[in-house]
């Protein structure tokens, strides 16, 4: 079984949506022997490649990577009613 089996880390599952780790590492212009190496270490996705993984796999950038991107934007909701608001 491939390691990307083993790991729940978001890199893992991007990998598992590419195919292979192969499949992967040609989606990012990468080895597999670095893209296993990678997950052996327990690394993050670098960010430089990111963007390319989540157009790729679907899988937000703030998933991938929330040390760089942050958490993902919430929708803002206006929950008080404008004329509550008046009142005050």
């Amino acid at each position: 079984m491939a390691l990307e089996h083993d790991h729940e880390s978001q890199l893992a599952r991007a990998i598992r949506l590419a195919g292979s780790q192969s499949a992967f590492g040609r989606l990012i212009g990468k080895r597999q022997s670095v893209v296993h190496d990678w997950l052996k270490r327990g690394l993050p996705l670098p960010a430089e490649h990111v963007l390319a993984v989540e157009a790729a796999t679907g899988i937000s950038r703030y998933d991938l990577r929330p040390d760089v991107y942050g958490p993902a934007p919430q929708t803002l909701i206006q929950t008080a009613s404008p004329a509550s608001e008046c009142a005050q």
